[in-house]
């Protein structure tokens, strides 16, 4: 079995000390997927002395196991950053760039047959920028990185998954974001994932409107009557089980109570509100739409508490035993 590359994050985040975490100090590692971290041994060292945590990490090198030892952490060397680089809470360009590098490395890796999925620590979007890669955010570097057309951001957890229309705008942009042939796309990416990645044979997919109230006939917004709904019904004839638009201040109760699968949000802030509030620490960030399976932490690089001791590994141990259920469910599909 292929391993699950974990990238390291900013090495100036908490990513390093939650990976020290999953592989040291929460679990029984037998129990869990191969992993490997695609990163830089000398980042994880810092971490580990200053925190106190015991750890053997050890180079990793293609065909080699990926160790299911608690406290050995094998690494895909991608970076060797002095040690006076690794400063916490503040990342600079020396350190910007072994994020982004840990990235690419862990993608070529899928594409050369070295590892089976990725799964990301945070990253900074400000670092990202600083080390030279124009992008928002994970998402949209990963599908410059695969060649996507259609990636979409899915968060899951055990009783609600939400994926978005917009993700990285201004509130003020989303409407001007929204057109029926991308809402569409959404639709089918979301379905497809449900059915072949979640081995959902038959979900059922809410959609919240955009405006309160669902637009109250358009006394609050349009959107609904000349966007939304249109899009709903060509989806609907295309086979899709799809149900809305409902008023946002509603819908997510109902699909947490079982009564959906998934809930297509129209902006960033719509979905993540109601799915953090419920999976703060245990949430998934899923790029749907991509050639390879990538799963994330849910949540950002915490620069406030990085080197503290303070961070939970929760969210990647769910992230990384996702990304193998997806590897499953998806063989079993083809299969």
């Amino acid at each position: 079995m292929l391993p699950i590359a974990v990238t390291i994050g900013c090495p100036s985040g908490i990513g390093p000390e939650i990976i020290l975490k999953y592989f040291c100090c929460s679990h029984n590692m037998q129990q869990q997927p191969p992993t490997v971290v695609s990163g830089d041994i000398a980042v994880l060292q810092h971490y580990a002395e200053i925190l106190n945590i015991s750890a053997s990490i050890i180079p990793w090198q293609p065909g080699n196991p990926a160790g299911y030892e608690r406290g050995l952490i094998p690494v895909y060397e991608t970076s060797t950053l002095p040690r006076k680089h690794i400063v916490p809470g503040k990342y600079n360009s020396e350190t910007a760039n072994a994020m982004a590098t840990a990235i690419t490395s862990a993608v070529h890796g899928i594409e050369q047959g070295i590892f089976s999925a990725i799964c990301t620590c945070p990253i900074s979007k400000e670092a990202l920028q600083c080390s030279g890669y124009p992008f928002p955010g994970h998402t949209e570097m990963l599908a410059k990185l695969t060649g996507s057309h259609k990636q979409v951001m899915m968060l899951a957890g055990s009783s609600l998954r939400v994926t978005l229309a917009t993700i990285h705008c201004s509130i003020a942009q989303v409407p001007e974001k929204l057109s029926q042939s991308t809402l569409l796309e959404l639709y089918h990416v979301t379905s497809e994932s449900l059915i072949r990645d979640f081995n959902i044979p038959s979900p059922k997919i809410a959609v919240a409107a955009l405006n309160p109230h669902a637009g109250e006939a358009g006394m609050f917004g349009n959107e609904e009557q000349t966007l939304i709904s249109p899009s709903i019904t060509r989806g609907v004839h295309e086979g899709i089980n799809l149900h809305g638009p409902f008023p946002p201040d509603t819908i997510f109760n109902k699909a947490v109570k079982g009564d959906y699968d998934a809930v297509i949000c129209m902006y960033h802030d719509q979905g993540l509100i109601p799915f953090k509030l419920l999976h703060f620490k245990d949430g998934v960030n899923v790029t749907l739409g991509l050639p390879i399976v990538r799963t994330s932490v849910d949540h950002g690089t915490a620069y406030d508490i990085a080197g503290k001791g303070l961070a939970t590994p929760e969210s990647l141990i769910a992230a990384i035993q996702l990304a193998q259920t997806i590897i499953t469910n998806r063989k079993r599909h083809i299969s």
